[in-house]
């Protein structure tokens, strides 16, 4: 839709003169000046039409339509039986009590006959009697007091909404209770500290019944807060797919630590937690925050993953970064970057929006010039990089008013040049990447871990190309944002990009497409860094199903495995060679070992010598059809070594379709690939964040306020995981 040219706008000086403008704007003094609306030409009065910011908050507006009438009144027309009544005449308004009379006393025709009740036509033309009015029954005053259900309303309720314990003793609360009901006894601090643990400890041991019940593995991702108290608190989550395939995060310990900067802070933290869920052999992936993590707190967790988890990949599916807080980092630099130029946009808006008759300026200029945003300024949070971004957008849009204000008040002399406003809209357009990569965090359901490759990959191609720009600009921006994240994807492409290979609509053909827009020439190196990780991961799952011990040949093919990786994953060792890749379980634990079940191809020749003397003229025997058993025995073994995987991977892809629910995918092919399913399920839980949904755009780590820091560990422990459990209706 084009939009017509605006008027050149008019401002009113004295003496009801106006003067026009075409490219600009005279300065006007404030008190002196008032913006006068006008219509065909003429300025109209000001007692007639109300102030266009004052919204009807009438609820008759919702039945009735104001409309001008020919003597510049306005009238008032029933939507229903289109009736019209007084409403502003001359300067009298007449208000709304009358408008409101036609509806709710059942005055208007229309809306009289849709209340009325149908006649049944068999009955006649009776009319049903009024029915008469039930008498409400007070039930609840039969319900009896019941002071231990109450106790316990009152524990779900301090732990829901993070009240102290002490309300307990606070006189105000004491008389409010007991003001409902006289009965009620009011518990100590020590009585109700009691119940909160004790409903934490029976939430505890329902949601531990339920894990040891899930057929997969279980990651952690691990979050460190702080405290005026210098004691660090670590926050350890659980991600894992249940029985029916559906995605479950929860928080599973919150341990305290006395130095959180000890190198064994965050290992004794993972112990204590595997320990007190039973979790020793059952760990997938560990995911922290780099940002709080040194070198040595790194390897110290590396080990115990090696030790806790020998079989997926070494025990090297630690992932180093939180993509949220990668992200977040990003989007600081990138502020930092033009941080004279924010500066002066978040002075301009407070200008604005501090003060009553700047903001009233503010919007009178907005209509003068028409503006068609529909954004308004704010103040942003600088804890919150997004609200920064949503502040930067907003006054962008609104440039145009920003660029006229400095005229109409002389006091506003901070006002950004043309090129600041360049640079911001620049600016904008790599935070609104970062913000959109970040959205999948802050949905109602938590993604899957195949949803995280698209955004990283997407950010990565991004910033690639953005850091060889022949702007100055943007290259001088990105570079540094680039090079901060090479160093996440270096450490998570494999893990991201095998995840998105268990997606049926992508499989490797995504990997293929994103790296070749990468890496260009060099993408074939490392799509095989991604083929050999998955394929070195499906043969580990294999492993286990027939004994992870166990010997299968003597010699192991050396050939199985590639011999370079890029250095990325270490070289693994698999069990012996020809261990049954591909086959059914059934087939492989019925057959014993695997030199017996493995087809050898049999040369032609040799089939010949075997079936046909080297004296008979004849090459077949019989019906010659033993010829044919051998070739079809031939291709049956071909296709039978074919691996779950390869089948999985040569298979078309399916539609992309928006609403496509993964896990309920792989849980309908659980016979087809009974290997693939469970690698499924450990690999689709992987998480790739380790904060929770409000705190994905914070620029500040977490911190323990001092209440929280003033319990008991185990009480501490207790009202954090039991809120997060209750919040989301247990498990």
């Amino acid at each position: 839709m084009q939009i017509a040219p605006c008027p050149s706008p008019r401002f009113p000086v004295k003496q009801g003169l106006y003067i026009e403008m075409e490219t600009a704007i005279v300065p006007v003094t404030m008190p002196d000046t008032h913006i006068t609306p006008i219509e065909n030409g003429e300025p109209l009065s000001s007692e007639v039409v109300p102030n266009r910011r004052k919204r009807k908050k009438s609820i008759v507006w919702e039945y009735f339509t104001e409309e001008i009438v020919g003597d510049g009144s306005v009238r008032a027309f029933c939507n229903q039986c289109k009736k019209s009544f007084a409403y502003i005449t001359g300067s009298k308004v007449a208000g709304t009590s009358h408008l409101k009379r036609h509806i709710a006393l059942g005055i208007c025709p229309v809306s009289r006959q849709r209340n009325q009740q149908i006649p049944d036509p068999k009955a006649g033309n009776t009319i049903d009697e009024p029915r008469k009015r039930q008498r409400a029954t007070h039930r609840i005053a039969n319900i009896p007091f019941n002071q231990e259900n109450c106790n316990h309303e009152m524990a779900k309720m301090i732990i829901m909404h993070e009240y102290p314990l002490q309300i307990v003793e606070h006189s105000g609360f004491i008389d409010f209770v007991r003001t409902l009901q006289p009965q009620f006894n009011m518990a100590s601090f020590n009585t109700i500290q009691g119940d909160c643990v004790a409903m934490y400890l029976k939430e505890k041991q329902g949601l531990l019944n339920f894990i040891n019940e899930i057929p997969g593995r279980v990651s952690l991702t691990l979050d460190l807060w702080i405290s005026n108290q210098t004691v660090g608190y670590v926050f350890l989550r659980g991600q894992f797919v249940d029985s029916e395939w559906n995605l479950h995060r929860c928080l599973l310990n919150v341990v305290t630590v006395p130095s959180p900067d000890s190198d064994s802070a965050l290992q004794q933290a993972v112990v204590s937690c595997l320990s007190d869920w039973y979790l020793e052999n059952r760990l997938f992936t560990l995911t922290l925050d780099q940002s709080f993590s040194n070198e040595n707190m790194n390897e110290s967790l590396r080990a115990l993953f090696s030790v806790r988890n020998p079989y997926v990949l070494h025990g090297q599916l630690l992932i180093g970064n939180c993509f949220a807080r990668v992200i977040s980092l990003l989007a600081q630099e990138a502020l930092w970057a033009v941080g004279e130029t924010v500066k002066k946009i978040r002075e301009s808006v407070k200008f604005v929006k501090t003060s009553d008759i700047h903001e009233e300026t503010f919007f009178h200029l907005k209509e003068q010039l028409k503006e068609p945003s529909l954004k308004e300024i704010f103040i942003d949070d600088q804890t919150k990089w997004n609200t920064t971004y949503d502040m930067l957008v907003a006054a962008c849009e609104l440039k145009q008013v920003f660029l006229f204000l400095e005229t109409s008040i002389p006091d506003y002399n901070i006002a950004p040049s043309m090129d600041d406003w360049k640079q911001i809209e620049i600016l904008c357009s790599y935070l609104k990447l970062f913000f959109d990569a970040t959205s999948i965090l802050t949905a109602q359901t938590y993604p899957t871990a195949n949803a995280f490759y698209h955004e990283v990959s997407k950010v990565q191609l991004e910033l690639t190309h953005a850091s060889m720009s022949n702007d100055p600009f943007i290259s001088s921006l990105t570079k540094p944002l680039k090079e901060k994240f090479d160093r996440y994807w270096s450490e998570c492409f494999v893990v991201l990009a095998i995840a998105v290979v268990m997606d049926p609509r992508f499989k490797m053909k995504l990997v293929e497409f994103s790296f070749s827009r990468i890496y260009g020439d060099d993408a074939g190196m490392w799509i095989k860094i991604v083929d050999d990780g998955i394929h070195e991961l499906y043969l580990e799952y294999t492993a286990q199903e027939v004994h992870p011990h166990e010997t299968f040949v003597e010699e192991r093919d050396e050939s199985s495995i590639p011999e370079e990786n890029g250095g990325i994953i270490p070289k693994i060792e698999p069990p012996e060679d020809g261990y049954l890749r591909g086959l059914p379980e059934e087939e492989y634990l019925k057959e014993g070992p695997c030199q017996e079940v493995v087809c050898h191809e049999i040369p032609q020749q040799e089939v010949a010598s075997q079936e046909v003397p080297s004296h008979d003229p004849l090459i077949s025997i019989g019906d010659g059809l033993s010829d044919f058993d051998v070739y079809i025995s031939e291709i049956g073994g071909s296709q039978q070594m074919k691996s779950e995987l390869d089948q999985y991977l040569e298979e078309s892809l399916l539609p992309r379709e928006h609403d496509f629910n993964i896990l309920s995918w792989w849980k309908l092919n659980k016979t087809k690939y009974p290997i693939l399913w469970r690698m499924a399920s450990d690999i689709l839980s992987i998480p790739f964040s380790t904060v929770s949904p409000d705190s994905v755009f914070d620029t500040e780590r977490k911190k323990m306020d001092n209440y929280h820091s003033s319990l008991r560990p185990v009480t501490l422990e207790a009202l954090i995981c039991a809120k997060d459990w209750l919040r989301y209706g247990g498990v």
